[in-house]
């Protein structure tokens, strides 16, 4: 009688896993990695510095997206969902706190704002498109849909308040009373939200996982390449290197902005966010193209909420006990198309059925949005 083959041994199996990873199209753009760390530690042109640690961010946002992935197998799409927005966004908070203990407040408003906006209008948009392009209508639950965009309007308004009573509640009439009126505001509001952002959790994880379930999902018949040390490992060398080139892509900001003659808000609001969501924005549309909607939600929607309850008024906690006095104040074009795109996208999910036209309506959105930054 035959004997069946032999499990593979952890660090085989491991070492497969890896190949798999790391065999993907975007990961020859590893190379920037150590050459960004190199141009910022020898101090390059800002132009280098700039360009080889944005480059280094793409691919490390994806296989960061890939050991997600593998480590939410074995957790069910729920926790995955989340495991893949956390560590998705990690890019995101680390530039902002990098960018926060820089003083550049500029910087840490226009790359939070712009990570909710592309995860809200770019990647939800381009799920909708290409999953409508693969299956007619796609339908997601309506209740956590419900939820998930009223938690998003609330904290469109947790951002809107402080920005009105800066514009609008005078004091002594002097900049410096404004300010402190906004500071105190901002760190108010951004201990409410996070105490709403706890609640989420809950929502999600415990009392209503149901909602957040994709029924068609077929996670139980796939196994985890990876072991759950080298998994751990991996997240944590992925977090530690994005955090080193999130420093010299913050500190050279500025100057290559100047230099290129592209607009620090462009930059901050547009072009980082790409980078940086460029795990979520994959995942989305992958798995929306195989139908899986609530999960494809639960990545880009969730993401936005995770940035706008948790990112955001993190940098106010951090900025509160470091002594950087960041506010939630941001200037009244950016609460604006804030508050329109939590609308439209309210509008456009209203129905918990997605196409493809919804998809280009949101895409287009993004791209007047970005019209406007472009040319403040």
């Amino acid at each position: 009688m035959a004997k069946s083959a032999a499990p593979l041994s952890w660090w085989k199996s491991d070492l497969l896993g890896l190949k798999e990873i790391f065999s993907s199209w975007a990961c020859w753009m590893l190379v920037a990695v150590p050459l960004g760390i190199a141009s910022g530690i020898l101090k390059w042109s800002a132009v280098y510095v700039f360009t080889l640690n944005f480059i280094s961010l793409i691919p490390l946002a994806l296989v960061l997206g890939d050991v997600t992935e593998d480590l939410a197998l074995r957790y069910g799409s729920v926790v995955g969902g989340l495991l893949n927005a956390t560590f998705g966004n990690i890019v995101e908070i680390i530039l902002s706190i990098a960018a926060l203990l820089n003083g550049l407040y500029g910087v840490v408003a226009a790359s939070l704002l712009g990570s909710i906006l592309s995860n809200l209008l770019l990647v939800t948009g381009c799920s909708f498109f290409f999953g409508g392009l693969f299956n007619k209508t796609q339908k997601f639950n309506a209740t956590g849909n419900q939820a998930s965009g009223s938690l998003l309007f609330l904290a469109a308004l947790g951002f809107l308040i402080p920005t009105g009573a800066s514009l609008l509640f005078h004091g002594d009439g002097s900049a410096s009373d404004r300010e402190e009126l906004a500071l105190q505001i901002s760190r108010g509001t951004a201990v409410i939200l996070l105490l709403c952002y706890a609640c989420y959790l809950g929502f999600q994880l415990y009392t209503h996982t149901d909602l957040f379930e994709d029924a068609e999902g077929d996670d139980g018949e796939q196994e985890p390449m990876l072991s759950l040390p080298t998994s751990v490992a991996l997240l944590v060398g992925i977090t530690i290197t994005v955090a080193i080139s999130s420093e010299f892509l913050t500190s050279s900001l500025e100057e290559f902005s100047k230099s290129s003659g592209i607009g620090e808000a462009f930059l901050g609001t547009i072009v980082l966010p790409i980078a940086g969501n460029a795990c979520e924005h994959m995942t989305a549309v992958i798995v929306a193209t195989k139908n899986k909607m609530d999960l494809s939600m639960g990545v880009a929607i969730g993401s936005s909420i995770q940035v706008a309850l948790f990112a955001v008024p993190l940098a106010v906690v951090v900025g509160w006990m470091t002594g950087h006095h960041f506010t939630l104040s941001f200037d009244p074009f950016s609460a604006m198309a804030l508050m329109l795109s939590v609308a439209q996208v309210n509008f456009v999910t209203a129905g918990a059925t997605s196409h493809w036209l919804l998809g280009v309506q949101l895409i287009a959105l993004f791209v007047l949005i970005s019209l406007a930054y472009y040319f403040k």
